[in-house]
């Protein structure tokens, strides 16, 4: 009874697993796995601002004050603006310029647990792949749930967040990146192109003009980065005493810095709309540009604002900015000419229409990016003159379609051309003068074949086929009759020969004369003569097209009219 038990225990034991393992997952694992993405993000935060607190000489506030500093750091990652009630003015200030590197690690983290919530387990016995609906509800309810939390718990600090902003930012966030991670863990499927849309865009002109876009978009944040790197080098003995000016200590220094390698996508993308035109307002009212800049008199000194253009009119230098957008035009043009003629399909080219129209399209898609990303990369840092930094977002995206439509244009054009011309000569593609030529011929071939085409010349023996020709065209004998066999045939042969025998022995010179005797009939060896004679000779085309096939004796067969 002992060892019944621990047998029956196995059992139920086993048993359990079984269904455990095959029972479909619900809203656990990817609630779990939301949840555990904002507490990495917000543990993140709060491990950063702990050590800075602890290492710092003089601390303002005690572990719960820097708690609530990390809770708020990690809403203003998610674009929520934060409010400062302890001012010097007495008035409350905003905050709400957010740095892109901190807004990248919430970004990604959410990412990642929406993919793994819905791949599949690579062991066989493993359970079912989460269905993309239940992995995007579970993880972003999941997130929400930690946020809320975070967003009420950083209430009651300094400072604090907007709930307009927190009830906003945080599902938005959350929800796209879900939303892309629950996309590439299902495999990245396409999904069915509108029958509503252009013929041009169907097929792959769309992720033509994304692949361009995104190439523009590249370039013109790495341009508006090395810009940012060469000004900086360029003003490189004010951004050092920002340091000394700011903060005493290792400590602080470190904080500064930290927060300027945090603010650095801000800066190159304030970059990358100076380079287009637009520039940038750096305090409310005072635009910085390559035709100008005038800064804000009155700003903190901050390495990173070291790099701001002094004073006064642009320079040539200054204008030597717009070698970037430039340089995105032409990728984005490049980028749709190699997908307009490509050479493993040369023979389905785009026509320069299509070639254009993608080109607008890349330049649209680039335009909003640009848009997206100049809102997130300013706001404001306080009110009057600090209630506006960074550039205006629908000027910087609009700047960025108009400069990649009026150079993405020529350059797809030309390299189209140029890639078409080489397929030409190498022999892929037929050539232009090809089909200029063969063009009128296939509209005048009806006309050639009706047409008859001319015959050659006459034989060599004129006179001999004239005479022939003359002689059985004179001949008074009617055409042979086809024969029908008859028994009484031998005694028809006999009877003519008996007839002309007198008239062979009494003139034995008749068969040398080239002319039948017009005195008696003619026998079957004279009349076979001049026909084995021109058996051998090709009639011409025109005596042969008329004369039926019954005319022309057949020396094998007797003569009837003998």
């Amino acid at each position: 009874m002992a060892g019944v038990m621990p047998l029956t225990l196995r059992r139920m034991s086993s048993s359990l697993r079984s269904r455990l393992r095959d029972r479909s997952p619900g809203l656990g694992p990817a609630l779990a796995g939301g949840a555990l993405a904002a507490g990495l993000g917000l543990g993140g935060c709060a491990a950063l601002v702990m050590v800075l607190w602890v290492s710092s000489p003089y601390p303002d506030s005690g572990p719960g004050g820097a708690l609530h500093v990390a809770a708020a750091l990690w809403l203003l990652a998610h674009g929520v603006e934060l409010v400062r009630a302890e001012t010097l003015s007495g008035a409350p200030q905003p905050v709400g310029l957010t740095p892109l590197l901190l807004l990248a690690l919430p970004v990604w983290l959410v990412y990642r647990a929406a993919r793994d919530a819905t791949d599949a387990s690579d062991e066989p016995d493993g359970p079912p792949p989460v269905s993309a609906r239940t992995a995007w509800t579970g993880v972003v309810l999941g997130y929400l749930g930690v946020g809320a939390a975070a967003a009420l718990y950083a209430c009651g600090g300094e400072p604090r967040p907007e709930w307009p902003w927190v009830t906003v930012c945080l599902p938005l966030l959350a929800g796209g990146a879900a939303g892309v991670g629950v996309w590439t863990g299902a495999g990245r499927p396409h999904p069915p192109v509108s029958s509503r849309l252009p013929n041009w865009v169907r097929g792959d002109a769309l992720g033509t003009a994304a692949r361009a876009a995104g190439a523009a978009t590249a370039v013109l944040t790495g341009g508006g980065a090395l810009i940012l790197g060469a000004s900086l080098i360029w003003h490189g003995d004010t951004a050092r005493l920002a340091f000394t000016q700011l903060t005493q200590g290792w400590t602080g220094r470190f904080t500064v810095l930290l927060l300027a390698v945090t603010l650095v996508p801000n800066a190159a993308l304030w970059s990358a709309s100076y380079a287009l035109g637009p520039g940038f307002p750096l305090g409310a009212g005072h635009m910085v540009h390559p035709l100008a800049s005038d800064p804000a008199p009155l700003l903190p000194p901050f390495p990173l604002l070291a790099a701001v253009p002094d004073a006064g009119a642009g320079t040539p230098l200054n204008w030597a900015a717009a070698l970037v957008p430039v340089a995105a035009g032409v990728t984005a043009g490049w980028f749709v000419a190699a997908a307009a003629v490509r050479r493993g399909r040369p023979w389905l080219h785009w026509s320069a229409g299509r070639s254009v129209g993608v080109v607008a399209l890349a330049a649209l898609l680039c335009g909003l990016a640009l848009t997206l990303l100049a809102e997130l990369s300013g706001g404001p840092l306080g009110t009057s003159t600090l209630s506006r930094f960074g550039p205006v977002a629908w000027r910087t995206g609009s700047a960025a379609a108009l400069w990649l439509l009026l150079l993405g244009t020529p350059v797809t054009l030309t390299a189209r051309a140029w890639r078409l011309g080489t397929l030409r000569r190498a022999g892929v593609l037929p050539s232009r003068r090809t089909k200029k030529r063969t063009s009128p011929t296939r509209t005048k071939a009806p006309d050639a074949t009706e047409a008859p085409p001319k015959l050659p010349g006459p034989s060599p023996e004129p006179e001999r086929q004239e005479l022939y020709d003359f002689l059985e065209a004179d001949s008074p004998e009617p055409a042979p009759a086809p024969r029908t066999p008859d028994r009484r045939e031998p005694e028809d042969r006999s009877e003519p020969e008996d007839r002309s025998e007198p008239e062979d022995r009494s003139e034995p010179e008749a068969p040398s004369s080239d002319a039948p005797s017009p005195d008696g009939p003619t026998s079957p060896e004279r009349e076979e003569a001049p026909d084995a004679a021109a058996a051998p000779r090709t009639p011409e085309p025109a005596e042969a097209l008329p004369r039926p096939p019954e005319t022309t004796p057949d020396p094998a067969e007797p003569n009837p009219s003998a």
